[in-house]
Parts: structure tokens; C-alpha cells; sequence
């Protein structure tokens, strides 16, 4: 995670990786930032992303073509294209006396729902369906934040200057990964939203948290053997 001010450009955050050979990452195409793609590309670093509509290609081989059909998720053109761009210099300004090209894998996807997609790639040994399929796992970033805004007060800020908000939205992150880590550890089905409900209400509850989360019942009883006081979920009637 990476919190910056909202004026910060999103490209920025690219920079900022420190990625080893054969890394694989995957992002949004807001992203589309030519000069770091070819810095990945000589450094062996491997990204998934989609193209951006006013993209400015040249296509140089079409490496396989199928025609669209309703409600049928396919590959429909694999194809290798050339992109230009304007190298930056150390202090990233753009070096417009210099014009370099970069060539990258265009994958088009319909999926189930007819959505038509157009991924890109640096990467041409793994399989077009390994494109598309890396590109759905970027989908789990939006969960995360839509997750964090259901169920935690990140809508809301109680202080206003940059410390505080920094401070809210890190604990908020811990938070997620602790009810993410319970709730894999309690191996419930439960959803998320009623795991973090339950816990919340029950912070001052001497309870075992596993107990707690795989149990329906609504009554308790003093555990045997446990520390004074402690409660233990009854399972009477489960």
C-alpha cells in the first residue's frame, strides 16, 4: 500500500515499485505509462493491463483470430503491436527530440456477459487465456476497498490534517487484514460483513473468536478449565 495526497499522479506509484526478474503484475489502465513499460521489458518484469481506447498502435503480426458468440467467453485476436513514445530523462521530463517504439502482446476477450476487452502484455509465452485470467485477479484490489468501505469508518475522518487521516486509513488496513486472517483461521462461511459485525459487537466479550464465528447457537455457558470468567459458545442444539 501507498497513500499520496489526491493531486499525486497515478504514474507515480509506478515508479516507486522495486520489482525483481519475472515479477508479474497486474493493473488498471489508468496506468498506461509507455517509458515504464519498456523499463520493465528489459528488466524482465511482467505486466498485465488493459489498453486505452485512444491508444496509438501499429499492428505487426496477428497471431490468431475467432469470431464473437453471445454468451461465450473466448479470446478473440492475439496479436503483436508497436507503441511510441518519449523517453524521459533522470529528473522525468520527456525527451521530445527522441522517439523510441516498444512492441507488446494485444489480447481481445469477450467474457460471459459479452464484454468486449483489450489486455496488454510484455509477456508472450504464457497463453491468452492466462492474459485475461491474470487481468480478472486484478478485480480482488476493487474488493479490498469496497469491502473497507462497507465495513469500517473510512467514509468518515475525525481529524483533518494529513497525519490523522494517514493514521485512520492504515489502522482501517490492519483492521481488513485481521478480520481477513480470523476469518480464514475460523474456516466459516459466514460473509465478511457478518464477520466484522460479530466481532465488532463482541470486542468486550471474553469469547474464543473461532468458536464464535463457526457456532449458530445464541446461548453460553461457563468454559471448564478455562480462565475465571471466561465464556464458551454452547453447542447444545447445534
Amino acid at each position: 500500500m501507498k497513500v499520496t495526497a489526491a493531486k499525486v499522479h497515478d504514474k507515480n506509484f509506478l515508479k516507486s515499485l522495486e520489482l525483481i526478474s519475472h515479477s508479474m503484475i497486474v493493473f488498471d489502465k489508468a496506468y498506461n505509462y509507455y517509458h515504464q513499460f519498456a523499463m520493465w521489458t528489459n528488466q524482465q518484469v511482467y505486466f498485465v493491463t488493459r489498453l486505452k481506447k485512444n491508444a496509438v498502435f501499429t499492428v505487426i503480426e496477428t497471431h490468431k483470430t475467432a469470431y464473437r458468440k453471445k454468451g461465450v467467453a473466448k479470446v478473440l485476436k492475439d496479436q503483436t503491436i508497436e507503441l511510441e513514445y518519449y523517453p524521459e530523462d533522470e529528473n522525468g521530463g520527456k525527451q521530445y527530440k527522441v522517439k523510441n517504439s516498444l512492441r507488446l502482446r494485444k489480447v481481445s476477450y469477450q467474457d460471459e456477459k459479452n464484454r468486449y476487452f483489450e489486455f496488454l502484455t510484455n509477456n508472450f509465452e504464457i497463453s491468452t487465456e492466462e492474459v485475461a485470467f491474470l487481468y480478472k485477479k486484478r478485480w480482488g484490489i476493487e474488493l479490498l476497498f469496497k469491502k473497507m468501505k462497507q465495513n469500517f469508518q473510512l467514509h468518515y475522518f475525525y481529524g483533518e490534517n494529513e497525519n490523522a487521516i494517514r493514521t485512520q486509513v492504515w489502522c482501517t488496513l490492519i483492521a481488513q487484514l485481521l478480520m481477513t486472517v480470523i476469518q480464514k483461521k475460523a474456516q466459516t462461511k459466514k460473509a465478511f460483513s457478518v464477520v466484522a459485525s460479530l466481532v465488532r459487537i463482541h470486542l468486550i466479550s471474553m469469547l474464543e473468536l473461532t468458536d464464535l464465528l463457526r457456532s449458530t447457537s445464541r446461548s453460553f455457558k461457563k468454559q471448564i478449565g478455562g480462565s475465571p470468567g471466561q465464556l464458551k459458545l454452547n453447542w447444545n442444539g447445534v
